[in-house]
């Protein structure tokens, strides 16, 4: 998600799920291959496994920038073919590219060609007045000629004229049951869902169903302790749950090194405000958050006291053998 899931914000959910594929915010091929942007590409190792995700239209140019990004050691290459704002559309990258599968075929051919690591596409269910039901299944069916075995739908259509991007993300109905129906269709691909995910327990009813996995966004950044910090135990199957608290203790090591290198407390912690959402204390400690970090010489003692206002969770409950 752009402007959101930085490197601190992965670092921040690597610490709260060992085994969740995370993905950067979408990085535009322009700026790797003619920009000369590569910062862009910076990570902590700690991410693992991480996923690039880029937005393009030109086959020269991707293949490029996947190779950037593979070099960098990046863990999987995502082309974002779903994003429908209009900073993108007029780059002719996003959801406008499911009106050229073609070129999209074109684009995921030239990057399969480049790179070792997977390549890997995220979608709609389709855009304006496409019959999904028709578009989607010769979507993925021409993309799939050119290499790409793994798909994460969107399961919203994506309006390019008349709503903007948060309407893009809420109006549109979810259509589960049509993404459903292309894991039927298309059994040999590996298809994840997104969109309108806000649970665990909602996420394993996809992967009960049939779906080999489940992309979860905005639930993730503004709960991560409840959607991340029991995925390992409860959809992984390894592990024990985290606790926020003690994430925030792991984070303090990570914050002083970015401190120390010339770094902004607030670059970090405005990704940590969701924590503790619903545990008592949880307001006292967004507050002392975000009103706290601009002043000088806060850093990692703002922090701790502001962790010091959050109620402890209680403890877990026994696990019984049965």
């Amino acid at each position: 998600m752009m402007d959101w899931t930085d490197r601190h914000c992965r670092y921040l959910h690597r610490l709260l799920s060992r085994h969740a594929l995370l993905y950067t915010e979408m990085v535009t091929a322009p700026a790797l291959v003619r920009g000369g942007a590569v910062h862009l590409l910076a990570y902590n190792p700690q991410e693992h496994p991480v996923a690039l995700q880029l937005g393009g239209s030109d086959p020269t140019e991707l293949a490029q920038a996947a190779r950037m990004g593979a070099g960098a050691g990046y863990d999987e290459i995502n082309l974002n073919v779903g994003c429908p704002s209009d900073r993108v559309q007029s780059g002719t990258f996003g959801a406008v590219l499911m009106l050229q599968p073609g070129l999209v075929a074109d684009c995921v051919a030239a990057m399969r060609d480049a790179v070792d690591v997977d390549v890997t596409v995220k979608c709609r269910i389709g855009v304006d007045d496409q019959q999904a039901e028709d578009t989607l299944p010769a979507f993925l069916d021409r993309i799939a000629q050119a290499g790409c075995r793994r798909f994460t739908i969107h399961a919203r259509k994506a309006w390019l004229q008349g709503l903007s991007p948060k309407e893009n993300r809420d109006i549109p109905p979810l259509d589960y049951d049509l993404v459903l129906r292309m894991k039927q269709q298309f059994p040999e691909l590996h298809l994840s869902v997104n969109g309108g995910i806000t649970s665990l327990d909602q996420a394993q009813g996809f992967l009960d169903a049939g779906l080999d996995g489940v992309m979860i966004g905005r639930a993730a950044y503004h709960d991560p302790a409840a959607i991340l910090a029991a995925a390992d135990p409860l959809i992984f199957g390894t592990g024990t749950a985290r606790d926020a608290a003690d994430i925030v203790h792991e984070m303090i090591p990570y914050i002083a090194a970015h401190l120390q290198n010339g770094g902004k407390l607030h670059q970090v912690t405005r990704h940590m405000l969701g924590l503790f959402s619903g545990r008592p204390g949880a307001r006292a400690w967004r507050r002392m958050l975000s009103e706290g970090t601009h002043r000088p010489g806060a850093g990692p003692d703002l922090v701790l006291a502001a962790l010091a206002q959050v109620s402890p969770s209680p403890p877990a409950p026994a696990a019984c053998a049965g």
